[in-house]
């Protein structure tokens, strides 16, 4: 508009003479350039091998008819999460470590924000889930295809995806009613809920209380579920008699264990916690980790202890090099 500086570009004008922000500036982890291209570089790498990671074993899934049961199914679902909980974050920071202007607009980080949370806590939901399965096809193996039929295991996996949806749109909606007419630096790499409470201008004390109970409820339920799922598979291995059933058990049991631990583990420290212990800094670290790294592991950590994971793969590999060697 003519009349107004150009620094006033990334504010609203309102005819109470507030200004409110327009736009967000993602500051990020450092000001040094060449820090910054390590710091691209790595992510790139660790992006790239997310997306082939958890793809591939979407593709596998699909295409070893070994593989077509509600366990794998559940995995092939958690790993699609996974690449595009890591696609809303990382191609946008990975733009801002080489870029000058390190702004986004305030539908971008509203759009970053709902989509962020919302595969976020479906990631919650379906780890529960995903323990609940484990439990059918270990306490009650005979009936585990009626049991966790596609009645069963298609509405566990859409009631995860509503739960997502639903609890991103309550924070969604809480965090932008609330007024940004102060600072639009945001000391973060993606527009999470805690720093954008902080350079807030309202009164924040609903929303952190919100975000206390609303992620600690499902925090307690999912993490539950998990633990009364695996008392049961626990009683179900003191049964077993035979040292390959149970060394199996462990095998498939372990993975998903580890994967939960750690997400659960992350995501307790970040948001269940008093505002007052927020430090933006080492929670700027901790969200990258579980929002960048995690979706990295999930697929090292469900395909390198699964033998049916390892022989689709090396089967569907086999059959690439055949078809080049025919092809050649």
């Amino acid at each position: 508009m003519p009349g107004i500086p150009r620094s006033m570009d990334l504010f609203r004008i309102h005819s109470n003479n507030k200004t409110e922000v327009n736009m967000f500036i993602l500051r990020g982890f450092t000001d040094d350039f060449e820090l910054q291209v390590i710091l691209f570089l790595l992510f790139l790498a660790v992006y790239l091998f997310t997306l082939v990671g958890n793809l591939g074993l979407v593709l596998l899934v699909i295409v070893d008819s070994r593989l077509h049961n509600p366990m794998y199914y559940f995995l092939s679902v958690l790993s699609f999460l996974d690449a595009c909980y890591s696609s809303v974050v990382t191609p946008k920071m990975l733009v801002n470590f080489l870029a000058k202007n390190k702004s986004i607009s305030y539908a971008g980080c509203v759009t970053e924000m709902l989509l962020f949370v919302t595969f976020g806590t479906t990631e919650c939901f379906l780890l529960a889930a995903m323990a609940y399965d484990r439990y059918v096809a270990i306490y009650n193996p005979l009936l585990y295809s009626v049991t966790m039929s596609a009645r069963v295991y298609l509405p566990l996996i859409m009631a995860s995806y509503l739960g997502g949806i639903t609890h991103a749109l309550i924070h969604t909606v809480a965090t932008f009613s609330l007024s940004f007419c102060g600072s639009n630096e945001i000391r973060h790499v993606f527009c999470d809920i805690p720093p954008l409470l902080a350079i807030s201008c309202s009164d924040t004390k609903i929303n952190q209380l919100l975000l206390f109970y609303c992620v600690g409820s499902i925090e307690i339920v999912t993490i539950l579920i998990v633990l009364v799922s695996y008392g049961f598979i626990l009683l179900a291995i003191l049964r077993m008699h035979s040292a390959e059933g149970r060394r199996k058990v462990f095998s498939t049991c372990g993975s998903h264990l580890t994967g939960v631990s750690i997400y659960h583990g992350t995501i307790l420290f970040m948001y269940v916690r008093p505002s007052s212990n927020y430090a933006l800094e080492h929670d700027m670290i901790v969200s990258t980790f579980y929002t960048i790294v995690i979706p990295m592991l999930n697929p090292i950590i469900y395909s390198l202890r699964n033998k049916d994971v390892k022989e689709a793969m090396k089967k569907l590999l086999k059959r690439n090099w055949f078809v080049n060697q025919v092809n050649f």
